[in-house]
């Protein structure tokens, strides 16, 4: 078992078309900036990718350079009421425009790949970590077929391939809700230390699976 600190990349996405400022961005800076004790053992890099269908190849790039313990993505999902925990990531894209107002290379978002890829660890924990911090959450079968779905589907996909004695690396994305990236009676504050309690699950689980390689 290795000593070192489990590092842990988290990314969120910048505006696109519709949404000019992206919650996601913010959210993660603030639960950063809690300096929680329990995130202190971890080694976080922190990336904002551009909502650009391009950005995919920067995403595949960081992990093969970074090679995290897990990967954690943020996104936002203007129309739900509550915070998302995606558990599948297809392998197809609509024809959308990015930040940049390019559409997709293609329909077909990873060619070999399955038509689809689940999550690579359970949601129970983090869904108990968010509810526990009184933000509604649920789990969802649809991250839609936009960049969201398309940054989880790269992320499960590298997963796979670093597969080992411990099983893949987990990997999840979180969808916010909303313009303001919470729900309806949730303060900013109140959602930071939400997401911040999130991922001291999700460490905990890269820990679990560290210790099992």
């Amino acid at each position: 078992m290795s000593t070192r600190p489990a590092r842990l990349l988290v990314c969120a996405f910048g505006p696109f078309p519709g949404v000019p400022v992206n919650p996601s961005q913010r959210a993660v800076a603030d639960l950063l900036r809690l300096r929680r004790p329990a995130l202190g053992g971890l080694d976080i890099e922190v990336e904002i990718l551009p909502t650009r269908w391009d950005a995919l190849s920067r995403l595949d790039a960081l992990l093969e350079r970074r090679v995290p313990d897990g990967v954690i993505l943020f996104g936002v999902a203007a129309r739900r009421r509550w915070v998302s925990v995606e558990t599948l990531a297809v392998n197809a894209a609509r024809a959308l425009p990015d930040a940049a107002r390019r559409p997709p290379p293609g329909r077909r978002l990873l060619a070999g790949a399955p038509d689809a890829l689940g999550a690579t660890m359970p949601a129970g924990p983090l869904l108990a970590a968010l509810r526990a911090g009184g933000v509604p959450a649920a789990t969802s079968r649809d991250a839609g077929r936009y960049l969201c779905n398309a940054g989880l589907l790269h992320a499960l996909a590298w997963a796979r391939r670093r597969r080992d004695a411990g099983g893949p690396p987990p990997a999840v994305f979180i969808h916010l809700p909303g313009r303001s990236g919470r729900p309806r009676g949730v303060s900013r504050a109140g959602m930071a230390r939400a997401l911040s309690a999130l991922v001291v699950a999700f460490a905990a689980a890269v820990r679990h699976r560290r210790q099992a390689r």
